[in-house]
């Protein structure tokens, strides 16, 4: 995990900048279980997407270590901006064969996530029309 990546609002009074980040370094370890240290005991997870909701720490660490990985994951902190009680990411995830990239807003209270939405957006083709107008990202 990469955390040299600068994160907005790393000053005093970004209480959920820190949260975020001990949140991925957590996350990192794939000791799922381990990442309840940083989740209230109403923690909530919401995907808009597909329109589920998994509530508690034991849900969420059962989800990720039920998922079908292919190897341990890792993850690169793209981004991280934030205030004291709310802050968003942006992280880059593989487990060797697949990637994915999770853009995640954080609603954080005593020190605790109690609400995160994410959203795993898809790669897609661009569009022709504007290939004049654009430069290729890698």
């Amino acid at each position: 995990m990469n955390s040299s990546i600068p994160a907005y609002g790393d000053g005093p009074g970004s209480q959920a900048v820190a949260v975020v980040r001990e949140f991925w370094r957590l996350m990192a370890t794939n000791d799922f279980a381990s990442v309840g240290a940083v989740l209230a005991s109403d923690f909530v997870l919401e995907w808009p997407q597909s329109r589920e909701r998994i509530r508690g720490a034991d849900r969420f660490a059962q989800m990720n270590r039920e998922y079908p990985a292919r190897g341990p994951w890792r993850f690169e902190i793209n981004r991280i901006v934030g205030c004291d009680s709310e802050a968003v990411s942006d992280v880059s995830v593989t487990d060797g064969a697949q990637a994915a990239r999770a853009i995640s807003f954080f609603t954080i209270a005593d020190g605790k996530i109690c609400r995160l939405v994410e959203f795993w957006p898809e790669p897609y083709v661009a569009s022709a029309n504007r290939a004049h107008l654009v430069e290729w990202m890698e």
